[in-house]
């Protein structure tokens, strides 16, 4: 017997019976995930800020003789032409 041809039911269109609904689950679950990557993401600044803020763990020049030996001359842009 096919699906209940004696009842009435309501008529929708596709679009209207493709859309779902948005229950408190779907909020929850939202509101979760964004808490949780914003704790991750605070939590790994957290770790690194000390090595972001300090100056010591560069290696670049520490004297000005050291500093002079890695300028270069400046020059002018290269352009090539077009084709």
């Amino acid at each position: 017997m096919p699906a209940d041809l004696e009842h009435p039911h309501p008529v929708v269109n596709a679009t209207r019976a493709r859309q779902g609904r948005w229950g408190k689950h779907v909020f929850w679950v939202l509101v979760i995930s964004t808490v949780l990557a914003a704790a991750a993401l605070f939590g790994a600044w957290g770790l690194r800020s000390g090595d972001l803020a300090g100056v010591e763990h560069t290696t670049g020049a520490t004297t000005t003789q050291e500093a002079e030996q890695y300028s270069t001359p400046q020059t002018p842009v290269r352009q090539t032409p077009a084709n």
